[in-house]
């Protein structure tokens, strides 16, 4: 999707980021929580006017990787291209993600431009030889300290001791080999004085303050090559080795934007605004990625947000913990608009947070169904048995329309304020409901079906004054809730009749969305289909 609107032609793009996903299985609903919450975030800046530039992608070289394509029977290029072609990229078209681009890792535009990087930096002397022997997660990709690991039985005298991964529970490998390493000890204190000079660099506090204790602790260098195996891109200098997963992953933020290919799509696009990181990748986002960037000499990222993990049962969902739910068991029962909103509306970004199909169907009928979706049904069907389905004027506006007008205007404020900036995608969609409750109180006290049983002409400017205000207060809801459910709002823009009045969704802005009276009198308001429809009992 291309940006659209009125926007300067050198203007640099907002540019967001998720990570890139491992294409050792099929994506769960961890993954897409990330992804929408980028395509809200980029959404909502396009709605702004703004240039934007949305990447996503997948991650498909390391040992991971490799051994789940023999355990599959196939080379590890035919398992990525498998699960990108067939699982990666319909999931993503199928929930609306709006990505300007989508990374592969294995793509030379990438795999050229990391080695020409990490050459730079052997080049600069930031990178040496030497020897590793420590615990080693596969699934992490990561050496692992001691003090991390878990006990998972056995005795240390007689070599038996299991430990464990703290992250996929699963038992850590012992490793020994020749690698190259990069002089990370070295970036300790410029971070903490970066950190200390950009405070909102990491987000949320939490994930701030982590890191913070992590890097004062003193940092190791860091082993960026493997020489145990084949699966990745070989070290340019010595192709005997690989360079390390991560260092691979990393450069894609760079790599996707033109680094080393195309200066002026890079100058005009690079830094990052936002990554949007799990906070178990934290570490290598916020401290291993700068610190790379600042020893080639490169602008670093505006932000890197953390956000929390999705729970069931209490344990992060995850294919490795049998908790992962596909996207699609979850949109085939409640739509997939409403899974956009639910997870962004339900979980404060940052936080860690629980789902539940009774939480999801309490939600859906109470404030999608009845409250959202019940009041667009009933304005509709007003104007068109009063009205004949032309929007009237209104005739005389008093104090409850103006303190609706007032609320309007408000919530417009905060809410481009919480999701635009702060990433405070719960806050800013609570406004937007909390205005909805607002429009329904209104109608409730103003009892437009008990006003219509006065022919007077009074009476019919007062119920002409009611229908207005509430189809307008609705043309502004229909633009504010465009980024976060984008399908729901396209029919609630058709029904009110404002394509043909004000031009296309996609054209209105947030700013001018709380200015009050853009829907014209006169506009031809349809009842449309129900924009959330009951829901029916999930198949055993």
């Amino acid at each position: 999707m291309a940006a659209t609107g009125s926007e300067a032609q050198g203007a640099k793009a907002f540019y967001v980021s998720t990570p890139i996903y491992y294409v050792n299985d099929a994506p769960h609903l961890g993954h897409a929580y990330t992804t929408v919450a980028g395509d809200v975030l980029t959404r909502w800046h396009r709605q702004r006017g703004e240039k934007v530039w949305y990447l996503t992608g997948t991650d498909e070289h390391g040992q991971k990787i490799m051994r789940t394509a023999e355990g599959n029977g196939v080379s590890p290029q035919e398992w990525c291209d498998k699960l990108v072609e067939e699982s990666w990229k319909p999931l993503w078209e199928h929930l609306e993600i709006a990505n300007d681009d989508f990374i592969r890792t294995t793509e030379p535009r990438h795999t050229q431009r990391v080695q020409e990087f990490v050459q730079d930096l052997h080049d600069k002397g930031e990178i040496y030889k030497g020897g590793y022997e420590g615990p080693y997660c596969v699934g992490c990709e990561e050496y692992k300290a001691p003090g991390e690991l878990l006990d998972g039985g056995g005795d240390p005298s007689d070599g038996t001791l299991v430990q464990l991964c703290p992250i996929h529970k699963k038992p850590v490998e012992w490793l020994k080999e020749e690698n190259y390493f990069f002089k990370l000890s070295a970036y300790g204190p410029k971070l903490l004085e970066f950190y200390e000079a950009n405070p909102d660099f990491i987000q949320p506090a939490s994930a701030r303050n982590e890191v913070l204790q992590f890097v004062k602790q003193g940092l190791q260098d860091l082993s960026i090559s493997r020489s145990t195996f084949d699966w990745g891109i070989p070290i340019p200098w010595d192709p005997k080795h690989v360079i390390y997963v991560w260092v691979d992953a990393l450069l894609n933020y760079v790599t996707a934007v033109g680094y080393g290919a195309d200066q002026a799509k890079f100058e005009s696009t690079w830094p990052a605004d936002v990554h949007l990181v799990g906070k178990d990748i934290l570490r290598f986002h916020a401290v291993i990625w700068p610190a790379m960037l600042m020893a080639n000499d490169l602008p670093l990222p505006g932000k890197v947000f953390a956000n929390g993990w999705l729970m069931v049962g209490g344990e992060k969902m995850s294919k490795s913990n049998l908790t992962g739910i596909s996207p699609q068991q979850l949109t085939g029962h409640f739509g997939v608009d409403a899974y956009r909103w639910y997870f962004l509306r339900a979980i404060a970004f940052g936080q860690d947070g629980s789902f539940s199909w009774e939480d999801f169907t309490a939600r859906y009928t109470s404030e999608l169904a009845n409250d959202f979706g019940n009041l667009a049904s009933r304005v509709a069907a007003m104007v068109n048995k009063y009205f004949g389905g032309t929007l009237p004027e209104a005739a005389d506006a008093g104090e409850a329309e103006r303190a609706l007008a007032d609320a309007l205007a408000k919530a417009v404020t905060d809410a481009d304020r919480r999701i635009g900036e702060q990433l405070d995608f719960a806050g800013g969609i609570a406004e937007v409901f909390d205005f909805v409750k607002l429009v329904n109180g209104y109608l409730t006290e103003q009892a437009p079906w008990k006003v219509a049983k006065d022919e007077s002409p009074q009476a019919q400017a007062r119920l002409a004054t009611i229908l207005y205000t509430a189809a307008e207060a609705l043309r502004a809801v229909a633009v504010l809730l465009n980024p976060v459910m984008p399908a729901t709002s396209q029919k609630l823009w058709d029904s009110l009749g404002a394509e043909a009045a004000l031009g296309a969704l996609a054209d209105q802005r947030v700013q001018e969305a709380g200015t009050w009276g853009r829907l014209p009198a006169g506009a031809t308001v349809t009842k449309g289909e129900i924009l959330f429809p009951r829901l029916e009992e999930p198949k055993s």
